[in-house]
Order: structure tokens, then C-alpha cells, then sequence
């Protein structure tokens, strides 16, 4: 009997690329695998096909010659020792017995999970950094086994069923596998007196006081990782680590853009004008910030080195200042008539602003 296309065997296009043929192959190897289909010849069968045919066409160099010439067997025919089933089988195993399911004795021990605390600080702290104390909930190794997760005194045992291994082996058609052992989860041993204050676990969840130093010039949404202080590691892993992030509160007058701080400066339309000095409010106290006469709405004006400290310490941002012109809703009298007298005397004159805007009307009109 002629033997299928492997193209057709996958149930791929023969310009299908390592990703759809793997994907094809895992669908199949899994739902024809003997395990699933004990007794079952066809399956069997159809399982080596599906074999043979990935094995080939996983390899380039196969493949090419596969392609070029229908066949990759050599004078004796198909050699299935050359396609290397330990290899193809891999990412099957990984998926169809659970990762570590090939493998030997898995390791007890684990990582702790990292944690995230979310601090809250001012500007005016975040300007000249701080420090400070946290509580922290998370798990700690259990003072009575110490992390073990043993009743004091005694030990663990070899697991009887896979003697210490971590894995049972069986043989199913032509293969021989093996699975993780039941019994002791792979571990190969068993815990028969776990500790009573943790039940086993190693770990109990506490309170950590901390201490964190805030370095001057963080930035709302900025990280500062501490090693080793987030959940305790088990079965003697290494401890995970602490995020602390930090979220800085409003402030009554500044947003902050990179180092520099803005905030809007109310005027009057004679300040603005005539030039003037104003009481502005800087981080931890206030200052004088001269107004040239002239100044124009929207303008910004600065206090050098007034701003934020850069983060590493080499400079200062500046305090900005925007200008925004306060229009009176209400006039005495004697006010009106001044305003009226300055139009009058004004009239005819335009500034820069008006001029371009003139301009720009009458070419748009042509008038």
C-alpha cells in the first residue's frame, strides 16, 4: 500500500510554514496518541504516520529533499531511527503530560512571588526624597519548621510507589513513557508529619515593617525595586521582590512636566501692561517673580532652578509661570471711564497681535 502524502498526512498546504505544520502536529499526535486510544490499532497506525511525516517535514534539509524527490528513505527504505523521535516528541510530552513530564525528579523548591505597594507622596517630598516606614502583608517562612514545611523533628520520606524518582513508567504500543508520579506530585518524596502551625506550607502570612529610602526627583509612576522583599520562596526557593510605585498626590498650584513645574499666574490687564513684581508660590515656601511690562497672555515666565531635581542630582528644573488675563466682570464707574478714555485715545492704534490678524483677515477676503 502506497504511503500518504505527509502534506496530506498533516493536513497542511505544501507551502505551510514550521508554525501551521507544528500546530497540525500537536492536534494529531494528541488525539490519535495510543494513551488515548488503548487497544486501538488504527489509531496506532495513524499516530506513526502523523509521526513520520512531522519528523520529516520539521527538518529542512528532509524536507527539501522530500519535496524534491517524494521520498527521504535511503536504499533500505524508511529509517525511522534517523528522524529522532526524541526530539519531535518534546513539545507533544510538554502539552499532553504537563511540563517536567519527560523529565526527572522535579525540584521542590520555588520562587516567591513578586509584590507591588502603591505609595502615596507629595510633591514637595518627591522634590526632596524622604524616608519612610511601609507595612507590608506578605508570607514569611514559618518560625516553627523554618521554610521546611516538617514538624519539627522529623523528615521527609522516598516516595514508595516511584521510589525516589519523581515519574512511573509504562509502555504503550511501541513507546515506552513515563508520567509524573501520582503519589508524591513528581517530588519523589513525601512529607507523612507536615508542620501544624503552617500545615505544611513553610509559610505564614505576616506584617513586614519596612523601611524604604525615596531618592529626590521620582516622577509619578516610577519603580523602585528592592530585592529579596516580596513573598518568602518555597521549600527553601529564593524570596521574590518588592515594586514599590510611586503615585504622587495633586498639588494646590503645580503640574509637573519632566523637571520643570507650571503653574497659571492670574494678571490683571494694568499689570500685564505696565510691568509689575507678584508673590508667587514656589515647592516649600514663595518668592517674587518680576512682570516686564507687555507681557502677553499665554505667556510663560520662569524662576530658574526653582523647578524639580533631576533624579540623578546633576540639575534643577525651573518653576514656570503661565500668564492668564483676568477680565473684571464688574466696573465702578470711575473704571468705566477710564477704560473708555484709554479706548478713545487708543483708537486706530493695533499691536503686533492685531496687525497679523488684520492681515491675515484681508487676504482670506480679499477686502
Amino acid at each position: 500500500m502506497a504511503k500518504r502524502d505527509y502534506y496530506e498526512t498533516l493536513g497542511v498546504s505544501h507551502d505551510a510554514d514550521e508554525g501551521e505544520m507544528k500546530k497540525a502536529y500537536r492536534q494529531l499526535a494528541l488525539q490519535y496518541h495510543p494513551d488515548k486510544n488503548p487497544g486501538d490499532k488504527k489509531a496506532e497506525e495513524r499516530f506513526k504516520e502523523i509521526s513520520e511525516a512531522y519528523a520529516v517535514l520539521s527538518d529542512p534539509d528532509k524536507r527539501a529533499q522530500y519535496d524534491r524527490f517524494g521520498t527521504v528513505a535511503g536504499p533500505g527504505g524508511f529509517d525511522a531511527s534517523d528522524l529522532g523521535f526524541g526530539t519531535i516528541f518534546d513539545d507533544l510530552f510538554e502539552g499532553f503530560f504537563g511540563a517536567g513530564g519527560r523529565g526527572g525528579r522535579r525540584t521542590r523548591a520555588r520562587r516567591g512571588e513578586d509584590l507591588q505597594y502603591d505609595l502615596q507622596i507629595g510633591l514637595e517630598e518627591a522634590a526632596a526624597g524622604l524616608g519612610t516606614k511601609v507595612q507590608i502583608p506578605r508570607f514569611e517562612h514559618c518560625e516553627t519548621c523554618h521554610g521546611s514545611g516538617l514538624e519539627p523533628g522529623t523528615k521527609r520520606e522516598t516516595c514508595s510507589t516511584c521510589r525516589g524518582q519523581g515519574q512511573v513508567r509504562f509502555t504503550q504500543g511501541f513507546l515506552t513513557m513515563a508520567r509524573t508520579c501520582p503519589q508524591c506530585g513528581g517530588e519523589g518524596e513525601m512529607v507523612k508529619h507536615p508542620c501544624k502551625k503552617c500545615r505544611g506550607e513553610g509559610r505564614q502570612r505576616r506584617e513586614h515593617l519596612l523601611e524604604i529610602k525615596i531618592p529626590a526627583g521620582v516622577k509619578d509612576g516610577d519603580q523602585l525595586r528592592l530585592p529579596g522583599e516580596g513573598e518568602a520562596g518555597i521549600h527553601g526557593g529564593p524570596a521574590g521582590d518588592l515594586y514599590v510605585v510611586i503615585r504622587l498626590r495633586p498639588h494646590p498650584f503645580f503640574t509637573r512636566h519632566g523637571d520643570d513645574l507650571l503653574c497659571e499666574l492670574p494678571l490683571s490687564f494694568p499689570q500685564a501692561a505696565l510691568g509689575t513684581e507678584v508673590e508667587v508660590p514656589v515647592l516649600g515656601g514663595h518668592a517674587r517673580l518680576a512682570v516686564p511690562a507687555g507681557t502677553q497672555p499665554g505667556q510663560i515666565l520662569r524662576l530658574k532652578g526653582k523647578g524639580m531635581p533631576s533624579l540623578r542630582g546633576r540639575h534643577h528644573g525651573d518653576a514656570c509661570y503661565q500668564v492668564v488675563l483676568e477680565i473684571p466682570t464688574r466696573l465702578t464707574a470711575k473704571q468705566r471711564k477710564l477704560l473708555e478714555e484709554y479706548q478713545a485715545v487708543s483708537e486706530g492704534e493695533a499691536g503686533p497681535l492685531s496687525s497679523s490678524f488684520l492681515e491675515r483677515m484681508k487676504k482670506l477676503f480679499g477686502s
